[in-house]
């Protein structure tokens, strides 16, 4: 218990202020306790929801972070969370208005005060533009998981052997994200499938962009390390994570509309969220948890699959997001499962176990 507390006691701290704030703001909007606590519920349910759809975002992070060093490590956690906090829950809703209706941040701000249902409007109205980059950019992150020549631990074995016989094909996974791209875009009305493929097609390009950042980077500090300097860095590592940060961010951010149409209540619940993630995150990496679970990871990037998949399809056929978190804690409860299975098949038989790092 003490251990966890190490890890959770900063979040604790900050969904205890969080909540302060929500019942000053709750008081004096409303000025009856029927109307605050009815804020701090709806503030409750959507921290709830952005924790359930962001399990397998902690997991994936922990995947990237445990291969950079402890400084890039830090910088992402503390610079990362602020973005992913401040960013993307407030700055990213109000930019999309202010962009959307082609105002200024101020008056994007005053709408959001004071005219919410507009703010709603023009923010859901915006939804295909962000399922086409957040799911091919998700989807992406998924299937180059499987498609891992690499790879030789499975967790559904015949499914991800039966992927990994294609992976010497090269840009399979690309070719697939694109043609589940078009076929959504096909149920679409002209104006929103062009809106939606090119969304879609950035979000592929951007996954590419920061991958290929990244090996620019890593054959510099080849480069460098082959010259007798020492290098010590993550940068590649850190772009990628802020970009599936904001990926995972998205649909939190849309869905939260389904329960307020109130800037600062829904940048209260999701700021909570956040930095939960931000715990889960550190728990993994430092307690060495994903390689003492070796199915954990696998069960994350199906989820992942599923999330992309969601975002792509929700263009066209509305998904709600209480399903869609079902969804990835069920896939990574079950991975977790199956893990500790194999753990305790594996002790029983006297098989040291076998570590994926």
């Amino acid at each position: 218990m003490a251990t966890l507390l190490r890890f959770y006691t900063f979040s604790l701290a900050f969904t205890a202020v969080c909540f302060a704030l929500g019942a000053w703001y709750g008081w004096a909007s409303t000025g009856t306790l029927t109307g605050m606590l009815s804020l701090l519920w709806i503030v409750f349910v959507l921290s709830i929801l952005e924790i359930s759809l962001s399990f397998d975002n902690a997991v994936v992070n922990a995947t990237v972070l445990r291969e950079m060093d402890e400084v890039w490590q830090r910088r992402f956690l503390t610079w990362g969370i602020l973005i992913a906090v401040f960013g993307m829950r407030i700055v990213f809703p109000i930019a999309i208005v202010a962009i959307a209706a082609n105002l200024g941040p101020v008056e994007a701000i005053n709408l959001s005060l004071n005219d919410p249902q507009e703010y709603e409007r023009i923010v859901s109205g915006a939804h295909i533009g962000i399922a086409g980059f957040g799911g091919a950019f998700l989807a992406m992150v998924g299937l180059t998981f499987f498609f891992d020549s690499d790879k030789d631990v499975h967790w559904i074995a015949r499914i991800e052997r039966a992927i990994n016989r294609f992976s010497s094909i090269p840009a399979v996974e690309i070719g697939l994200v694109l043609t589940l791209i078009y076929a959504v875009s096909t149920t679409l009305a002209p104006d929103d499938a062009l809106t939606f493929l090119t969304a879609g097609v950035l979000g592929l390009v951007t996954f590419i962009g920061v991958h290929a950042l990244g090996a620019l980077i890593e054959q510099a500090e080849a480069r460098k390390r082959a010259a007798g300097a020492v290098v010590r860095s993550g940068l590649g590592g850190f772009l990628y994570l802020e970009v599936l940060d904001a990926s995972f961010s998205f649909d939190g951010v849309i869905g939260a509309f389904a329960l307020s149409n109130n800037m600062i209540v829904i940048a209260l619940g999701l700021s909570v969220g956040a930095m939960f993630v931000r715990s889960m995150t550190i728990h993994l990496v430092k307690q060495g948890t994903l390689s003492e679970y070796r199915y954990l990871e696998h069960g994350a990037f199906w989820a992942i699959i599923a999330l992309g998949t969601i975002m792509l399809v929700s263009a066209r056929w509305h998904i709600p997001e209480t399903f869609t978190g079902l969804i990835g804690a069920t896939l990574i409860g079950i991975s977790l499962w199956w893990s500790v299975r194999h753990n305790r098949r594996a002790q029983a038989d006297g098989v040291p176990e076998v570590h994926t790092d």
